[in-house]
């Protein structure tokens, strides 16, 4: 199976980039996005779902709007490798080409170097049977061999999570692990330090004319607590504030700004970590359609493909 991974800090343009080569190829995008799973979340988290366009003219994408932002369980990295492997194993058995897209690292090292997963995904079902037991019960439910660590028995959470995963060996097989014979090509959308900061600036003003605010109230109206908004990352946590702890919006507007590009910069060193750890990415400007589609083509036939030119550990700026 070969998968295409775009890939490239907030605001650096990739979404646009795998959507018009997604397009290109036959292809279909799979979203590694932490936030853009949950349903409502569009505006903070930049679904921007008209750039997938409309008719026939649509580019086909998964792990979008599929999680309830107001559970208490979030979304998390195995439930992401087990809808990710999912949707590429679909994408691929339809003859069409796997476009996985995103700026959350984590899950796209997880998905590239198949973590194993120990435990598995939440099994909430599981969780609905036995939320009503005590402490006590739970404790009394195990039976694996191991010591109880100490105030473990009084702790129905790890009890619970413990028979969870006694539950779920194989869902956790299915969570973890690599893709059988899969390949990657990493494509990485690059643009110059200065000019990203410049685009988190101009994209955060743009969001905030769009109706961020009124996004943030809608999700707190349909149940979503301040404190679960917190755990949706910079743009929910800052400007929920406007509301939760009556800071002002261009105080709110203006700590998140430099947020965003304190959190561009640690993307960067991840990505730099990924290359000195051995992975190969193919650092592009965005706007360089052809390049990174015959790039795409010759590693889908099979070609031998060069190693990249540019590393972003040889160039700090």
């Amino acid at each position: 199976m070969k998968l295409i991974v775009i890939t490239g800090p907030t605001a650096s343009g990739k979404m646009a980039l795998a959507v018009k080569l997604a397009r290109k190829l036959n292809g279909e995008i799979i979203s590694a996005d932490s936030r853009q799973v949950y349903r409502g979340l569009d505006i903070g988290s930049g679904k921007d779902l008209a750039e997938y366009g409309t008719g026939a003219d649509r580019v086909p994408a998964h792990l979008l709007d599929i999680a309830d932002p107001a559970e208490k369980e979030q979304f998390s990295l195995a439930d992401f490798m087990r809808e990710a492997k999912t949707a590429a194993a679909d994408i691929t058995s339809r003859g069409k080409v796997p476009v996985v897209c995103g700026g959350t690292a984590l899950y796209l090292d997880a998905l590239i170097r198949g973590y194993e997963l120990p435990g598995g995904p939440a099994d909430r079902e599981f969780r609905d049977s036995v939320k009503n037991m005590s402490a006590e019960e739970l404790s009394r439910q195990r039976t694996d061999q191991e010591k109880l660590i100490l105030g473990e028995e009084q702790n129905p959470y790890r009890n619970s999570r413990k028979l969870e995963i006694q539950a779920s060996s194989q869902k956790s097989a299915e969570s973890g692990g690599k893709i059988p014979d899969a390949e990657f090509l990493i494509i990485g959308a690059y643009r110059p330090r200065a000019e990203i900061r410049a685009r988190i600036e101009k994209r955060l003003d743009e969001r905030l004319e769009q109706g961020m605010m009124n996004e943030i109230s809608s999700l707190h109206d349909s149940g979503v607590s301040w404190e679960r908004m917190e755990a949706f990352g910079l743009e929910y946590r800052e400007l929920s504030a406007v509301y939760s702890k009556g800071v002002s919006l261009q105080e709110a507007r203006d700590s998140l700004l430099i947020k965003i590009r304190q959190f561009a910069k640690r993307q960067d060193t991840w990505f730099r970590k990924m290359e000195r750890e051995g992975l190969e990415i193919y650092w592009t400007p965005p706007e360089n359609i052809s390049g990174a589609e015959d790039l795409c083509r010759r590693f889908l036939s099979g070609e031998k493909l060069p190693l990249p030119e540019f590393k972003l550990e040889r160039n700090p700026k």
